[in-house]
C-alpha cells in the first residue's frame, strides 16, 4: 500500500474515530521548546492528506512571555499564527493539534475565539495518549492499532522535532556569538559544557566564580576568568 493512500486512509478513520464535521485534510500542530523559560521557541507543523508539507513548517521565537509559562507561549504562537492567515487570506487548517492535556487545550482554544475562528481543535497527551475535544468531557482513548492514532502521534512527534531542531540553533547560535570567546582558555567543548550546565549565557553572567569553578574540567582559574570577562561586558 503506497504512501498516499495510507494518508488517506488515516485522515478517514480521524474524521470517523473523533466524530469530526469536516474531513481534516488539512492539520497544523504545535509545540513548545525551552529550557526553564529560556530561549523558547515555537514550531509549527503541517500535515496534508496524512503526510507532512514541510514548505509550510514554521518557526516562531517567543518575544512576550518570560520565564516558565507554556501555556502563555502556546497562545502566544498560535495567535501570531491565525491572526497572520486571516490577514493574508490563507487557508485555514481543517483541524487544530496541540500537544499536551485539557490545559494546553483549553489555551488554545480561548485563542481561537478571541480571533471568532471555528476550527476544530483537539490535543494529545503523552503518557495515555489520551485525545481531549473540547465539547467532549473525558478523554478519547483510540485503539494502540488505529491508523488515526498512528497519524495524530506522527505528527505530533514531528511538531516535537522541529522545535527542537530550532532550540538547539537557537542555543548554539547564542554560544557562538557570546562573550565566551573573549577569555584565552576557553574552547569549544568548554563553552558547551558552560551551556549545558547554566542553560543560557544570563545565567553564566549571574553565576558566582564557586558555582563555575565546580564544573568538571574548570577549577579557580579559570572561572575567576570567566567571571571577570563577563562582569566587564554587561
Amino acid at each position: 500500500e503506497d504512501e498516499i493512500k495510507k494518508g488517506q486512509k488515516a485522515v478517514i478513520d480521524l474524521k470517523d474515530k473523533l466524530n469530526l464535521k469536516k474531513l481534516p485534510e488539512r492539520i497544523e500542530a504545535f509545540d513548545i521548546s525551552n529550557i526553564q523559560g529560556k530561549l523558547s521557541v515555537g514550531s509549527l507543523v503541517v500535515f496534508e492528506k496524512g503526510r507532512p508539507k514541510k514548505k509550510d513548517y514554521r518557526r516562531f521565537r517567543v518575544k512576550r512571555v518570560k520565564g516558565i509559562d507554556d501555556y502563555a507561549m502556546l497562545q502566544e504562537v498560535t495567535e501570531r499564527r491565525y491572526k497572520r492567515l486571516l490577514s493574508e487570506g490563507k487557508r485555514l487548517p481543517d483541524l487544530v493539534l496541540v500537544d499536551g492535556g485539557k490545559g494546553q487545550l483549553s489555551e488554545v482554544k480561548k485563542i481561537l475565539d478571541s480571533l471568532n475562528l471555528e476550527l476544530p481543535i483537539i490535543s494529545i497527551a503523552k503518557k495515555e495518549e489520551e485525545i481531549f475535544k473540547p465539547e467532549v468531557h473525558t478523554p478519547i482513548r483510540l485503539p494502540s492499532n488505529s491508523k488515526a492514532l498512528f497519524l495524530l502521534q506522527r505528527i505530533r512527534d514531528e511538531a516535537h522535532r522541529f522545535a527542537v531542531i530550532y532550540h538547539r540553533r537557537i542555543r548554539s547560535k547564542e554560544l557562538r556569538n557570546s562573550k565566551l570567546d573573549l577569555i584565552p582558555g576557553i574552547g569549544a567543548k568548554r563553552k558547551r559544557l558552560l551551556l549545558e550546565h547554566f542553560k543560557s549565557i544570563e545565567d553564566i553572567k549571574n553565576a558566582s566564580k564557586v558555582d563555575i569553578s565546580k564544573i568538571p574540567g574548570f577549577g579557580d582559574k579559570i572561572a575567576e576568568k570567566i567571571k571577570t570577562v563577563m562582569e566587564v561586558r554587561r
